[in-house]
């Protein structure tokens, strides 16, 4: 160009001007109208070869003469593959609001119609689809929910030995079930993880309403009463008990429908299906099974027990006859049964502080996230280079189906050396290790892939970060001054990795990137005319990727960018090689290098900001077995010894930020729910005492919750907190169903207190055992089952299973000796009163 007296500023002006596409007018004449057109515009890039640009000696200069005109993308250093094969990967999100399912089917459609409209070698394939985890835990729920009603149906049959009886919760649950599907559809609620979950659990609660029932109307036959008056009878003495346990269970889940953070959003949808359920329950039991028990029971003497259920009797009276002589003892040694429950609220308390505590388990949805970095100067070919390094190691696994990856500067990466990997997993029937496993296997294999580093984690159907991290928790420090974040964060990091709890640390401080200086001289250059806008204008066509024009066609618009050849752009001889219009007397080309010298310095790549300030962010991985409390807490205390500078302002985000807000509301979420529950039953019962006794029975399933999961090594998490809150409700029902007995025989039958709860507790035996095991049982696919989504949902079941195997053990005998200790308290009371 130079030889041509061009500049690099020169072709961009000229070029500009030979494609144009403005507005020319229009002129009337008497009878018709005209519009202006003509031929300034260039629909075609091989005709940008043969412009005239200028004239030497007489001659014109083309611009293929001091240029190379290619149709290319817009942006070169964009790239991505597919395994190792260089392809187009495009994100489809679905609107708000859409059913993720019809919209990815829907998609799936059109796909034939896209590929016929494509060249031959290129093809349309779908590299990963968020649905099929979702189908697949859908699916493994609803054979759980199956499950779940066959096993309660099961123990029905176990407990009543009668076909006739067991047919009567087989419709009754069935029923509830499908009211409660209609319901979910009114509300507009789909059908996902967490509808069934609460689906699951609720098939436990809807038997326990029609066994009372059914083993009342079953004792009155048992007494020699005909089927009709049994119902009538027995539905009117139970009645009051189911209602006392259906409002005092609704009133468990109010405070998950008012909590703020995502708990509460989350899980708004679990609890109202929950109470949706229990309320068709109850009133399924108090209307529908009554009617079934006068129509299907038969007479007692019409019944004629085989041999399994005589020998089954035997067994069962026998086990009641053990209660009786346990319950007798218990009630003789009051203090010391006192004393194991008060003994329980403490071991409670201690396990809640001493047992880990987490957010949400890790799901394996048989994909994983990666995330590649490589040394802030690395230009875009060698981390292309190590991008495929990577993929190669990664593709060898046995574990791994396919990969997409990509590279450049765009939405989510910010700098040329991050990129971003997608790993497909083989299904979770076809191998045996987790995604979490596998990412340990991967993290050993690419260790020996040089100049590039890859963080993993798997993805999961809940993310809830607030800023793009290598890592799946964040730890942000904000400063009005980002030079602070030299000093600061290596001291950090450096603090961070002596933590057993933390790996995979990481931080987005890009502050060792490479940079041109260039000094001006300014008096050099005003020798020749040239002021630093000239130096900065040919900068930017030589290096910029400028868009200099547009060609515009029917279809489309295609940008033309103006670049210097890659050949001339290694390094800084590129930039003494440049050349400016001197606009001084003498005219001429100007090299750069007269006016003007070049040094090389770190530079940040990019600023990240939180807000209005500087920001940087730390990321961490959990090592195997830490938990994320522990973790956060010992983040905070290594902050804190390292005194930073009180404009230095620290936060966490994302997941690590929601579980503090969990964490701070968990002792409120059950506070709430036990303040619920007890104004409920002191409205039911006219009585201040009664609820205080039905809520002892709690921290004896607190205590079988948390030891259960903290032997299953899952610690506390948000599911298991949903699971103990589910436990309120649950578990209060076996000191329900005494103390509602026990109080009719006082007021009805004149009897004494202790022969009054003795009574009860005896009588009502039977369907507490029947409940509990039920509501176990109901819960055990949920722990056991398996599948895709069983992280999520197996929490849940061991909380339940836990607190109603240890409750079950400890409230058949604390719960008449602390009714006891109740009702002496009151008399006194009233003594005194006197």
């Amino acid at each position: 160009m130079a030889s041509y007296g061009l500049s690099i500023d020169n072709i961009r002006t000229i070029v500009n001007n030979l494609n144009v596409n403005t507005p020319k007018g229009s002129f009337s004449g008497p009878a018709q109208t005209y519009t202006i057109n003509a031929n300034d515009q260039i629909t075609d890039p091989a005709q940008y070869n043969n412009l005239v640009i200028a004239y030497k000696n007489g001659a014109p200069v083309r611009l293929k003469d001091v240029a190379t005109v290619i149709s290319a993308p817009q942006n070169e250093e964009l790239g991505a593959w597919m395994n190792r094969t260089p392809a187009i990967i495009l994100n489809v999100d679905r609107q708000p609001n859409a059913n993720v399912i019809q919209t990815v089917d829907a998609i799936k459609k059109q796909l034939a119609t896209l590929q016929a409209g494509l060249p031959a070698s290129m093809t349309v394939t779908v590299l990963s689809d968020g649905t099929t985890a979702i189908r697949a835990s859908v699916s493994d729920a609803e054979f759980e929910l199956m499950l779940s009603v066959s096993l309660v149906v099961l123990v029905i049959f176990l407990f009543l030995r009668n076909f006739r009886a067991t047919l009567i919760p087989s419709i009754s649950v069935p029923v509830s079930l499908i009211g409660t599907l209609a319901a979910m559809y009114m509300f507009g609620f789909s059908i996902d993880n967490l509808s069934l979950m609460a689906l699951i659990v609720a098939t436990g609660f809807v038997v326990d309403d029609s066994i009372v029932m059914i083993e009342n109307i079953s004792r009155f036959i048992d007494m020699g009463e005909p089927p009709m008056q049994a119902a009538l009878k027995g539905a009117g003495q139970i009645g009051f008990t189911i209602i006392s346990l259906t409002v005092s269970l609704i009133a468990v889940l109010i405070p998950l429908l008012f909590m703020g953070d995502v708990v509460g959003r989350l899980f708004s949808e679990f609890a109202i299906t929950l109470a949706v359920t229990i309320i068709i329950s109850a009133i399924t039991a108090l209307t529908l099974v009554p009617m079934l028990c006068a129509r299907i029971l038969k007479d007692k003497a019409d019944q004629h027990p085989n041999k399994f259920e005589q020998k089954s009797e035997e067994i069962f009276n026998r086990l009641i006859a053990a209660y009786g002589r346990g319950l007798t003892w218990v009630l003789v040694h009051s203090r010391l049964t006192l004393t194991v429950a008060v003994a329980a609220l403490f071991l409670t308390v201690a396990m809640y502080v001493y047992i880990p505590k987490g957010f949400f388990p890790v799901q394996d949805n048989g994909v994983i996230e990666g995330i590649t970095q490589a040394s802030q100067s690395t230009s875009y070919a060698a981390m292309a280079l190590h991008q495929q390094q990577l993929a190669n190691v990664i593709l060898k696994d046995k574990d791994v189906v396919s990969l997409s990856s990509y590279i450049g500067i765009d939405g989510t990466n910010n700098t040329l050396n991050q990129g971003r990997f997608l790993i497909n997993l083989k299904p979770l029937n076809q191998r045996r290790d987790s995604a979490s496993a596998i990412i340990i296997r991967l993290n050993q294999e690419v260790e020996n892939v040089p100049g590039i580093k890859l963080y993993m984690q798997p993805v999961q159907s809940l993310t809830l970060n607030t800023v793009v991290s290598p890592t799946q928790y964040q730890f942000s420090l904000e400063d009005i001054n980002q030079a602070d974040f030299t000093k600061y964060v290596p001291l950090l990091m450096a603090k961070l990795s002596t933590v057993p709890q933390l790996t995979d640390l990481a931080s987005d401080l890009a502050n060792r990137g490479l940079s041109v200086y260039i000094n001006i001289n300014r008096a050099n250059a005003a020798q020749f005319g040239i002021t630093p806008a000239t130096v900065d204008s040919a900068l930017y066509d030589a290096f910029g990727q400028r868009i200099i024009s547009t060609i515009f066609t029917q279809t489309n618009q295609y940008r033309v960018i103006m670049t210097v050849d890659p050949d001339m752009a290694n390094g800084l001889a590129a930039l003494e090689n440049m050349y400016l219009p001197s606009s001084s007397a003498s005219g001429g080309q100007v090299p750069l290098r007269e006016i003007a010298t070049f040094t090389t310095q770190p530079e940040p790549l990019v600023i990240e900001h939180l807000g209005q300030f500087p920001a940087t962010t730390v990321s961490f991985n959990l090592a195997p077995g830490a938990s994320l409390g522990t973790a956060v807490n010992n983040i905070t205390t290594a902050e804190k010894s390292l005194n930073f500078p009180p404009q230095i302002t620290t936060t966490f985000e994302g997941a690590a930020l929601a579980f503090q807000s969990s964490l701070s509301n968990e002792v409120f979420l059950v506070l709430a729910a036990l303040i619920a529950v007890y104004i409920v039953l002191g409205v039911l019962y006219e009585s201040f005492i009664h609820p205080v006794t039905i809520l002892s029975t709690l921290p004896s399933a607190g205590i079988g919750a948390l030891l259960f999961l903290w032997i299953a090594g899952d610690g506390l998490d948000v599911i298991g907190i949903i699971g103990i809150v589910l436990l309120i409700g649950i578990v209060k029902k076996n000191a329900i169903m005494m103390i509602d007995f026990a109080l009719h025989a006082e007021r009805h039958e004149g009897k004494s207190p202790r022969d009054a709860i003795y009574e009860a507790s005896m009588l009502r035996f039977r369907p507490i055992l029947m409940t509990t095991v039920a509501a176990m049982l109901a819960a055990v696919p949920l722990w056991l089952g398996g599948g895709q989504g069983a992280e999520l949902r197996a929490p849940l079941g061991l909380a339940i299973i836990g607190g109603l195997m240890v409750s079950q053990v400890l409230t058949l005998f604390t719960t008449p000796v602390i009714y006891l200790a109740f009702d002496t308290l009151a008399q006194r009371m009233k003594q005194r009163a006197l």
